[in-house]
């Protein structure tokens, strides 16, 4: 044969979509494993015509799973995002909405056994270090893709996979706030660089002169939005300690407004060089964990209530999505605890996916 096979399933995991893999039938080299994963997405054509991506950034993300030796976990989850069109592979960010399908991934592969009724599913964020624990549904011990759970950007209902996060507080920085202030200002622009779950960079709209509830559209199209977004992440990544991040999609980049259809706040995410569709799951951590902090830019912009654990209400592009905050404030400001939110998953396709043998050959 002049191609390598290699067994996947394919799964839209929250409002993204991707190949799931066995870390085991891929190359050990992160070298050989980028071409393997560019080669099977077909990044370099904005289709992706050569590969199985769907020419945008929540299509051509990538999980890898493998059986933890985490004494906590059941399975290690390893994320990529591999670009559209400049064949380049990011291995330092984690995905939320690709992990809402790693529960039923990790049963269908076989590395958890399922149970009657419901089945939890401890995940290792690999990129992060963040422990996330998943309830899947599994009537009769099978996975089940159909049930009533709804959410923003996805057509239909499905079955709800509940999640917790826990431990995403400087996963990749080493700290709540990177820069070791709540606030800062970079090119005469206000902005809270944070990582809980994902590192980002938020600014509230109205600096780049926006209303902050433009569509994703409209967005793409502001050209010199992008450039002086851009400008500023590429400082803010320098801050955070992070180097050059001019080839990296992290940070991520936030904007926030007041709330106009009865959330907490309004919400625009970048990935960062096009415009979240809809929200990122662990993008809408570091937001609403940025909602709940004193002094931030999001101070005194939102509709906060008095509970703890608090629900923060993103409004986004198509719609909304709750996160349910477990915190404690201090003298020093907030600390963050956990997260929760509610995905759902739908397994798609099944089957070999093909890269050829002179970019890879298994043994």
């Amino acid at each position: 044969m002049t191609q390598t096979a290699i067994p996947f399933l394919f799964m839209r995991g929250g409002t993204s979509r991707g190949p799931y893999l066995k870390r085991a039938h891929l190359p050990e080299d992160l070298d050989t494993l980028a071409e393997v994963l560019i080669a099977m997405v077909g990044s370099g054509h904005p289709l992706n015509i050569d590969g199985i991506g769907g020419g945008a950034a929540v299509t051509t993300k990538v999980a890898m799973l493998s059986k933890s030796d985490d004494p906590w976990a059941d399975v290690d989850y390893f994320f990529a995002q591999v670009s559209v069109e400049d064949q380049l592979v990011d291995f330092k960010p984690t995905c939320g909405n690709i992990l809402s399908g790693v529960g039923p991934a990790a049963i269908e592969m076989g590395f958890v056994l399922a149970q009657s009724g419901e089945t939890p599913v401890n995940i290792r964020a690999v990129n992060t270090g963040a422990k996330v624990a998943a309830v899947v549904k599994t009537p009769g011990a099978h996975v089940s893709y159909e049930g009533d759970a709804r959410i923003d950007g996805v057509p239909g209902t499905a079955a709800p996979v509940a999640l917790q996060f826990m431990e995403t507080v400087g996963g990749t920085t080493g700290a709540f706030l990177p820069t070791g202030n709540v606030k800062d200002q970079i090119n005469g622009i206000d902005v809270t660089c944070m990582d809980v779950a994902m590192p980002m960079v938020i600014a509230k709209a109205e600096s780049f002169g926006l209303t902050g509830h433009e569509s994703a559209a409209d967005l793409d199209d502001n050209a010199a939005f992008f450039e002086c977004m851009e400008s500023v992440r590429l400082k803010a990544g320098e801050l955070m300690g992070l180097g050059d991040v001019s080839k990296s999609v992290v940070p991520k980049f936030g904007l926030l407004a007041p709330a106009e259809k009865g959330g907490t706040i309004a919400t625009r995410y970048f990935m960062p060089w096009s415009t979240h569709p809809t929200m990122a799951v662990t993008g809408a951590q570091c937001l609403a964990s940025c909602v709940l902090t004193p002094g931030s830019v999001a101070d005194g912009m939102a509709r906060l209530s008095n509970e703890n654990p608090a629900t923060v209400t993103l409004e986004h592009p198509t719609g909304k999505i709750d996160v349910v905050v477990s915190y404690d404030l201090t003298g020093d400001g907030v600390v963050i605890k956990s997260a929760g939110l509610v995905r759902t998953a739908r397994k798609l396709a099944a089957g070999e996916v093909f890269v050829p043998n002179s970019i890879w050959e298994a043994n």
